[in-house]
């Protein structure tokens, strides 16, 4: 069943009572917005996820403790670190980053004063440097302290979790973590479930890649693997391997419809302009930015570039 996750902040309704003499000159405060709605999801053998606002958060409770896969923002991070810790009483031994978007790391502080490392690709650790140096945040960012470049394993109780960097795809620094005898993927934006994707060329994406990244994935694990995607329609994050299939076709639906544009001498402005792709109508933009036109937009971008 698929597990949805719906990143919205509750607001309250209660409008300002305002005085209308003397003896009421002062407005009554405004009620306080009500608390995000956030939950604990269990997978298997220990694993499960954590739905709030931003990127879905994975974790790993056992009897060494637990660990978690990204971080969301500093409001759900909270809510997740106190969860885990009641959890847990071990105490949280890991936080691990897919990349380093804010949505996936904006609680990395939170986790900081609850974690003894910070665990993440090199590529992601580069990026989040530097996004954090161009806003002039970086005394409020925390950032990994243990990094990889190819693969990376580490026993953890009796389970093993492993990541491997299979090259660009969402970003230039995506990891995929896989705890092993769980037998459940965490993708991150490397897989948006029937949601139109966020690509970040500025951090070295690559369209192309991602579907020979989405090809290595599917082809590494099996038919009963759980896989946690960053986010997806309806918030159904939770995955099989056919959702993982449906991405990388419309990925590469998306890439043959920019070559045919740019052989046609179609402009990118038109491209821009498409709402819905032939055989993925299904498809939904999470926001306003994430459309259509914009992932075809950018992939029209990667087949024009000057190399």
């Amino acid at each position: 069943m698929p597990v949805t996750r719906r990143m919205f902040l509750s607001t309250s309704a209660s409008a300002l009572a305002l005085g209308l003499g003397p003896a009421r000159a002062f407005a009554q405060p405004a009620a306080a917005a009500a608390p995000p709605a956030t939950s604990f999801v269990e997978l298997r053998r220990g694993v499960g996820m954590f739905l709030g606002s931003g990127g879905t958060i994975g974790y790993l409770v056992n009897g060494a403790g637990a660990a978690a896969i990204d971080s969301q923002f500093a409001n759900t991070a909270a809510i997740a670190v106190t969860g885990l810790r009641q959890r847990a009483p071990q105490g949280i031994e890991m936080l691990l980053n897919t990349h380093h978007h804010g949505d996936h790391t904006g609680g990395n502080q939170v986790f900081r004063g609850a974690v003894k490392r910070i665990v993440a690709h090199a590529n992601c650790l580069e990026w989040h440097r530097k996004t954090a140096a161009a806003a002039k945040s970086e005394a409020q960012t925390s950032f990994a302290d243990t990094t990889f470049s190819g693969e990376w394993k580490t026993s953890f109780g009796d389970e093993t979790i492993q990541a491997r960097y299979y090259g660009a795809g969402h970003t230039s620094g995506d990891a995929v973590y896989h705890f092993e005898k769980a037998d459940v993927v965490h993708m991150g934006d490397l897989l948006f479930n029937r949601a139109h994707p966020n690509i970040d060329r500025p951090a070295g994406a690559s369209v192309s890649n991602w579907i020979v990244v989405l090809d290595k994935v599917a082809r590494a694990h099996g038919n009963d693997t759980i896989f946690i995607a960053g986010h997806g329609k309806d918030n159904a994050v939770r995955c099989g391997k056919a959702e993982v299939t449906h991405f990388r076709g419309y990925l590469a639906a998306c890439m043959d419809t920019a070559k045919k544009a740019v052989a046609a001498g179609t402009s990118k402005d038109d491209l821009l302009t498409t709402t819905a792709l032939p055989g993925f109508e299904d498809t939904i933009a999470l926001n306003a930015r994430l459309t259509a036109g914009f992932v075809l937009g950018v992939c029209f971008d990667e087949l024009t570039e000057k190399k």
